[in-house]
This record gives C-alpha cells, structure tokens and sequence, in this order.
C-alpha cells in the first residue's frame, strides 16, 4: 500500500494551487512563511505563476514539477511558491514585468528565480524537460541557477537591483504628463486603423487577440460619425470573429484567442471577462449597425454563460472553462474529426454540417490532423444552392445537426470549470449582462446580473478587519467571493483597484436599471472606499494595490503600480476615472470630477504610445470630455406601454455618456434621487399629465417633454450628433 504526502498547497484555496497539492515538490503558498524559510536557508526562491485554465502550466506541471528528479533538484536548491495569477493579480502584474525585463517575453506559466527577499534576477516562462523548442532543459536551468546563486553572489544581487527598477518603472508615473484632449482618441483610432487586418479582421498579426474595449471605442465613434473606415473596420472584425474557430459554433462564447491571423485555431479556454466584454461589443455594435447578427451573437454568448459560467441559484459568474481534459489532447473536447460528424449525423445533416463548418478529412489540429476546429465557411445560401435544396430545409438541417453535436459533445469529459466567483471579472459580467437586457429586452438576463450583484454586495462588501485602538470598523471589498473547490477553506483577499472601481461601475449599471436608489448608494460607497484606499493625492491616480498595513511588503509587492494599459481586462485607472465622473454627474460633486481629471492628466503625456492598449483610457476621456446626455423617462403605471416605448427608443442608441433612467411619478420625489436628479425631477410641470413623457437633459439644458418614441430618438441622435 503507499500512501501520498501532501505538500502545503493542501491547505491552499484556489483550485490552481490545490492541483499541485500532491506533487513532489514542497511548494509553499505566497506568504511570511516561505519568504522567512529562504531567508533562513539563504536559498533562493523558484516561483511559478499560473492559472487553472493554463495549458502549459498544466504542461510543465506534469513533465517537470511532477518529476522526481526536478523536485529533488529544486528541494534542495530552492523555496519553491506557487501562485495563481487570477487570485493574485497584483503579484502577477510585477513579476511578469520583472521577467519581461530579463527576458523580453511574459506569460504562463511565469517561471521566476528570487533572493530569499523575493527580488527577481531570472525568469522565463516554459522550460521544456530536455533541451529543445531553443530552451535549455528546466533541470540545467535548476542546477545553473543554484550554481549561480553560490558562486555569482554578488552578480546575482546587482542583477536583482536591475530587475527592480525595470518593474518600479514599469506603469509608475510622477504625475500630471500633460492636459488631456481629444487627440488620445484621434491617436488610438489611428492605431486601429494602422493594425487593422483587411483580410480577416482584428489587429496586428498572429496570435490574435480580440481587443474589447479597442472594438467599443471605435463602435461609439461610428454610432457618433457614420464613418465607412470605422464601420469597415468594427463589421469585419466582429463577423469574422463570430464565425470562425475562435468562437464556439456549438454552445457559443468566445475562446480566450486565436493562435492564427484568421481566428482558426484558438487557445480553447474561455475566460467569463473575455465574453463579458465581447458581449457589449455585440450589443453595441447592433445598436450602431442595426445588425440582427450582432444582436444573434450577444444572446448566444448569454446563452453559453447561462449554462456553462453561472450560479444560476445562487448568483454569481464563474471565472473560465479549461481548454484540454488531459495533457494529451489540444482542445479534443472542442473539435472534430468527419468520421465523429458522421457518427452522430444523419447523412444529409452530416453533408451540411461540413460544408457550413469545414469539416474535411484533414483539419486543423498538428496533435491529430483529422480532428477540425468549427468554423462557418459557406453561407446557408451557397449550401443550399450546391446541394439543391431550400433555404430553409438547409436551415433546419442545420439547426437539427448543430443541436445533436452539441448533445453528443456533452457525452464527452467535460473541460474543467473553474467555479470561483471573482468580484471584479463578476461586476464586468454585471454590467454587460444588463447593457445586453436593455438593448435585447431580455429579462432573464437583467434579473440574474442583479441577483449576481446583490451577491457581490452581500458576500464581499463588509467591514474590515480591526486594527488595535480603532474604535469604527472601515467597510472593504474583498477579490473572491467563492473559491471552486467546495473542500478548501475560503481565503479572504483584499480587493485591488479594479475590484472597486468595476463594482463601482455595475452598481451604476443597476442604479439605472432598476431605478433602486439603494444601488447608486452603494456606488458612491465603494468609490469613496477607493479614493481612500488607492488614490495618489500627490501625483494623481490609482495606485493598483494597498500597501502592507505594517510597512512590510513581501518580495517585489512594495512596488507601487498605476495601471493605465488594458490587459487585457480594461486597466483600473480608466475605469475609476469612468466611475467617478458618472458619479459627478449624479452628485455634483466637483471631487469626482476634480480627481478623475487629475487621474487622466497623469497619463495624458503617455497615453498615446501605448496605442489601442490604451483603449479604456479613451473611454474615459469621451467621459471627461463629453457632457452627460441623460433621458429620464416618466409615467403612470396605466402608462407602461407608453413608456416602455420610449425606454426603447432611448436604449437603441449607443454612446458612452448617455444614461436613461425610468420612474414612475411616486418614484420622481426628492428623497428617492441623486442630488442632482433631485433638484429637477421632481419640479418637472408634466408629472401629474397622466402621461408617458421623456425629459432630454444636455450639459445644463433639458429640452421640453417628448411622449412620442421616434421623436424622442431623433432629438437624443440629433444632441449626440452635435456633439461629437
């Protein structure tokens, strides 16, 4: 009988470092006690940085960290850390910028060598076992280093010396760079243009990444400018998207990106902040376009993250769903081979399944050439008129063949979920669930973001711990709200800039859907946490983390970061100043104002070289820049019809600083709304009209009462088409 020794990542929460918890190696979590153990063994540290949907993570993990001879290595050598870069994503951020430094590449699995004070002198990412893909073998990389580290002391510390100030100087900014214009807008559509794939659509070359909130800044500037470059660019981009491999043609929902230029071959995991970006992307662009297909795509992406990345009972967004079941396969669940369409088809379902998907004998996939990544290559026209059917019998065929691969796709091992709820990822999926409600009138859709959210608000906005003397207990938010595996204890992390400022954000979202005014409280709480957490009231902006409560940082955490690049989840400082001019507006507050300015004026003599990375910084400008147009719409009950039409109108135009709000006239009182709304709502002549009305308000003006809809739409086209 043998038996197994755990190591201390048993005792771990996130179902990344539980994965390890029986490998060889003596792992520890990120933490005083690993650091105090290097310290005292003058030993260096080996961290690893990974995540549970990461294929070569999950690689290296079984060719070397589940070795032997690779943990007798670095058991002797090393304090080896194991960290999940979802739960961490501020230690993530600093050693990927360490290593980048070293070694001029990022990514996961990071693979980083530390003093025992946790200072980076080397890194990679894979390390193959044995020499090869032009990487020396992680065993003389092991043996090199603890070499060096002996032998090289002193080389070693003035190497770490180097890396540290390659990371202080990564995203650290002085202060105010410079006024902020309309030109980063300019310069970031310029950007677009100058990366933009004719062909196939997206930006720059292989591997290719989807770029959200490049995608919305330039839907807005269409739905402002009717501009063809800008159209040619969102329609392509977002249709080619759609349609090829990179989207799940099955159960729907974008995979994390495509390892080519034409959106064939993904990396098959699929993370809920990619599809909840995507999903407003799909929104906006029907509103921009009026494409139904667009419209069609945002329900299917629902759709797959009803089924697949939600708590249907409780509430709450799971993080992603792995690529691969095991090491040996790429993506098998996924894709298929004509011999497997064949089996589950019929043989006319099976002729139009391969036309419409590209279904050969030889696919895609280099680990096993028959298998084929679902792609729609021919339109349901060209199908019919090739095998001389209807239109609408090939439609039924396919719909038929769609829905038995996809029940024989269930029969297979299903891709891990991983089903920790985290708050920020979660608020993003919030808001553009309810973005997606109010364009699409989808009910389902609006009820489970808000009960997502009040889980948010239940689970992970609570008092902070005491500190000895304090006599009134600081409200915080916390990073996780549930962790996946239902046997590890729960962690409680503190939440990070982009916690706050998302959450901050969604609540808006509800405050507006919903007309709650207990959502907009919740709103100014939150931002007023961040503001005392994370502003700089020196210099101007965000920093990305607290700092220790007790001055003492682990390894390189004491480096302050004031993220301004969207990576590629949209960065904290945008998004904060987004929340705060929002709540200007509502408030009249000038030091909402006063502070998102002052946040977008440290980056504004940086900002435009980081091109459309710098996206959600734009975003933020169209706010600061922009007066607010708000639509309130007003009625009776026995006018809901009424002004359920003039919501519409309102919804099925898309900008970024317009906000339609509904009440009815008990709700239109002073003590139910925003200062500012306060001071004018309720003073309206036309409240007690009976009628369904709609006040347009621009910058310091409201325009008279409008009960028709299609006036209305025109009024609030033609005040956005002024300003822009």
């Amino acid at each position: 009988m043998t038996t197994t020794t755990l190591n201390a990542l048993a005792r771990a929460s996130s179902a990344y470092l539980r994965s390890a918890m029986h490998q060889p190696i003596q792992w520890h979590e990120w933490g005083e006690e690993a650091f105090a153990s290097a310290q005292r063994e003058n030993k260096p540290m080996l961290l690893d940085i990974g995540a549970v949907w990461c294929h070569w993570c999950h690689v290296m993990d079984r060719e070397s960290y589940d070795d032997p001879e690779v943990a007798a290595i670095v058991n002797e050598h090393f304090i080896a850390v194991k960290v999940d870069r979802d739960e961490r994503p501020d230690i993530d951020s600093r050693y990927q910028a360490a290593v980048s430094a070293v070694s001029g590449q990022g990514g996961w699995p990071l693979t980083a060598f530390l003093t025992p004070d946790g200072k980076p002198f080397y890194g990679g990412t894979y390390f193959p076992p044995t020499d090869g893909y032009g990487r020396p073998s992680f065993k003389r990389v092991l043996l090199s280093i603890a070499n060096a580290y002996q032998e090289k002391h002193g080389d070693v510390v003035e190497q770490a010396k180097m890396v540290e100030n390659a990371i202080a100087q990564a995203e650290s900014f002085a202060g105010r760079s410079g006024r902020v214009s309309a030109s980063i807008i300019a310069a970031i559509q310029k950007s677009a243009f100058s990366m933009f794939d004719e062909q196939h659509g997206g930006f720059g070359q292989a591997p290719k990444f989807p770029h959200p909130s490049a995608l919305d800044l330039l839907i807005e500037r269409y739905a402002r400018q009717d501009d063809e470059q800008l159209r040619n660019v969102i329609v392509t981009t977002l249709e080619h998207m759609a349609n090829g491999g990179v989207y799940d043609q099955l159960a729907g929902g974008f995979h994390r990106y495509s390892v080519d230029e034409g959106w064939v071959v993904p990396h098959f995991e699929k993370m809920c902040y990619d599809n909840s970006e995507l999903l407003k992307n799909y929104v906006h662009a029907y509103q921009a376009t009026g494409s139904k297909f667009f419209a069609d795509v945002a329900r299917d992406i629902i759709r797959w993250m009803d089924e697949w990345l939600s708590d249907q009972e409780r509430g709450g967004f799971y993080a992603s769903q792995d690529a691969d079941i095991s090491m040996d396969d790429d993506g098998d669940y996924f894709t298929w081979t004509l011999d497997e369409t064949r089996a589950v088809l019929t043989e006319e379902e099976a002729e139009v399944a391969a036309l419409r998907y590209d279904i050969n004998q030889v696919g895609e996939m280099h680990h096993n050439p028959a298998k084929n990544v679902l792609q729609v290559r021919l339109p349901i026209e060209a199908i019919a008129s090739r095998m001389k059917l209807g239109a609408e019998r090939v439609k039924e065929l396919l719909d038929s063949a769609k829905n038995k691969m996809y029940a024989a796709r269930l029969e297979r091992p299903t891709p891990y979920i991983d089903k920790t709820v985290y708050v920020g990822w979660n608020s993003m999926c919030v808001g553009a669930y309810l973005e997606a409600a109010k364009v699409l009138n989808l009910a389902a859709a609006r009820g489970f973001a808000l009960r997502s959210l009040d889980r948010i608000l239940a689970e992970a906005w609570k008092p902070a711990p005491a500190n000895a003397g304090e006599s009134a207990r600081a409200t915080q938010l916390l990073h996780v709200v549930a962790y996946s595996d239902p046997k590890a204890d729960h962690r409680e992390v503190a939440g990070l800039l982009d916690d706050y400022a998302a959450t901050a954000l969604a609540c808006l979202d509800a405050y507006e859907a919903t007309a709650d005014l207990s959502y907009f409280k919740f709103a100014q709480a939150i931002a007023d946490t961040m503001i005392a957490k994370f502003f700089d009231a020196v210099s101007g902006g965000f920093f990305d983390a607290e700092p220790a409560s007790d001055g003492k940082s682990l390894g390189v955490l004491s480096t302050r970061r004031k993220p301004v690049q969207d990576s590629p989840t949209p960065a904290g400082n945008p998004m904060a100043a987004i929340a705060l001019l929002r709540l200007h507006h509502y408030t009249g507050e000038a030091a909402y104002r006063d502070k998102a300015e002052l946040t977008l004026e440290t980056f504004a003599g940086v900002a435009e070289q980081f091109g459309i990375f710098a996206a959600t910084y734009g975003i933020a400008v169209v706010h600061l820049l922009e007066s607010p147009v708000q639509v309130v719409v007003i009625a009776e009950n026995g006018a809901a019809d009424a002004a359920t039409s003039l919501v519409a109108a309102a919804n099925a135009v898309f900008a970024f600083n317009k906000s339609v709000l509904r009440l009815t006239v008990n709700q239109a009182v002073a003590g139910n709304l925003p200062p500012a709304l306060a001071a004018t709502i309720p003073n309206l002549p036309d409240l007690k009209s009976g009628k369904a009305f709609a006040v347009l308000c621009s910058g310091f003006s409201c325009q008279p009462p409008i009960q028709n809809a299609a006036e209305l739409r025109s009024a609030l086209e033609s005040t956005l088409k002024t300003q822009s």
